[in-house]
């Protein structure tokens, strides 16, 4: 592994969450997979062993550590082969729980944050609306004021974590003249009135609950505002940058896997007298396979030092996302292929892997979006900054 960039400290924690993984989640990946479902203790286990702390404060019971504890904890959770339940965690930790460490009150942060770290409350983010996808600005949910508490109503899709979560960081608007200075951000309880949730049925990511939220007059506390009421675009913009280099981050990391495994395969596969991994053509296609993993992941992990040095990476990340999706994508069908009938069987990987993985070019901003972000800010000089 890359000393540049990782530790002894880093690579102790790398093995460390691996064993932890193998002996804790592992056998139990097929029974979520199928039943649709993540069992809540698990959720207290990783609460206990500090992992959905690795970017919260001391003073909440996380470990403040650097970004590449991050990297490590999406890498290997995309080699466990299910994508529905690596999802599931780092949308609890790095969605939900972002916008807690930000922009949350301390009365907030004691209520919702610290039992997050502790893995006794999930969290889910809904800013995506059935009418209206990347476009944040459109959003049709309200929250008006009335007195001492908001009055929220609208709907939410393709939220992951959205059935089963105990809170709700939601994006509504409080003023509907506004295109993006009308947009504030809420912490809404899990069994308030008039809050429903609808699971999905998704062609992957089949262990997470993702589900489309409606909300029916659901009032919420004025201390339930995150920040400042109708700063919510630009909080929402700011975290999208670490949310796409996390998804490119996981790309490059399931497409790295998908390569170990079917170099494994290729070795004990014989054809024609010889392994599978002897055939020129087949390596050749595993040396370029292998060289665009690496590309991504050397850009990731530079992106990951400058994120860390509190650069605003939102080009960069952009540019992560979009092309780490694609090349995962691409480098998965091709190992698909290399099992031959064996990749479209269930009982080996590359199927679920396949279908986990095309979610990488939609979720978080689909890559239609981001090439348009990327061109208006390397075409047309467009700057974006951060919250103040």
């Amino acid at each position: 592994m890359n000393s540049m960039y990782f530790t002894e400290e880093h690579q102790a924690f790398r093995a460390s969450f691996k064993d932890f993984l193998q002996k804790e989640v592992v056998p139990h990946i097929d029974k979520w997979e199928k039943n649709g479902t993540i069992e809540r203790f698990i959720w207290r286990k990783f609460g206990e062993m500090g992992y959905f702390g690795l970017s919260t404060p001391h003073e909440y019971g996380g470990l403040n550590l650097d970004f590449f504890y991050t990297v490590i904890f999406l890498e290997e959770l995309q080699k466990i082969n299910s994508g529905g339940f690596a999802a599931a965690m780092w949308a609890h930790e790095y969605l939900a729980m972002t916008h807690l460490n930000k922009e949350a009150s301390e009365e907030i942060k004691q209520k919702y944050l610290v039992p997050s770290v502790e893995g006794t409350m999930i969290g889910c983010l809904c800013i995506t609306e059935p009418f209206g996808g990347s476009d944040v600005a459109g959003m049709r949910s309200t929250a008006v004021k009335v007195g001492d508490k908001y009055i929220l109503n609208g709907s939410k899709t393709f939220i992951t974590n959205g059935v089963y979560s105990d809170y709700l960081i939601v994006s509504a608007k409080t003023d509907i003249t506004e295109k993006y200075n009308g947009i504030s951000l809420f912490v809404v309880d899990r069994n308030s009135k008039g809050l429903t949730a609808t699971k999905l049925n998704k062609l992957g990511w089949k262990a997470s609950d993702t589900g489309e939220i409606a909300f029916d007059n659901v009032e919420i506390p004025a201390e339930n505002l995150l920040g400042e009421e109708g700063k919510g675009f630009p909080y929402i913009m700011q975290h999208f940058a670490s949310e796409r280099l996390i998804m490119g981050i996981n790309a490059h990391a399931r497409a790295e896997y998908a390569l170990d495994y079917v170099i494994g395969y290729m070795k004990e596969r014989v054809a024609f007298g010889k392994s599978l991994d002897q055939f020129q053509a087949l390596r050749h296609r595993i040396a370029e396979m292998a060289s665009r993993i690496d590309m991504c992941k050397e850009y990731n992990y530079s992106i990951t030092k400058r994120l860390d040095q509190g650069q605003y990476v939102v080009k960069e990340a952009s540019m992560s996302k979009l092309v780490s999706t694609k090349m995962a994508d691409e480098v998965i069908y091709d190992a698909l292929q290399f099992l031959g009938g064996y990749g479209y069987i269930e009982e080996y990987p590359m199927a679920r892997l396949l279908r986990d993985s095309r979610l990488g070019p939609i979720g978080g901003g689909t890559s239609e979006i981001l090439k348009e972000i990327i061109a208006k800010m390397v075409i047309d000089s467009k700057e974006y900054k951060p919250a103040k």
